[in-house]
């Protein structure tokens, strides 16, 4: 009984984070999650690119060129 109480506290976090991801594997909210990542990710390149512009443009006309 003592092997377990150890076992349970030391893998808490993995066990929870497990039953969390089965149930959003079940119910299909992955989607939705992923789908939020993906916008806040284009939100972060746009206003990269807009600030970083001259920088973007020398590489990738340096990659352009290399073709």
């Amino acid at each position: 009984m003592e092997d377990l109480k150890k076992f349970i506290s030391k893998y808490w976090g993995a066990m929870v984070g497990g039953v969390i991801a089965l149930i959003l594997a079940c119910t299909g909210i992955y989607r939705l999650i992923v789908g939020i990542v993906l916008v806040f990710i284009g939100a972060w390149a746009g206003n990269y690119f807009q600030h970083n512009k001259d920088k973007v443009k020398k590489t990738l006309k340096k990659y352009i060129d290399k073709m």
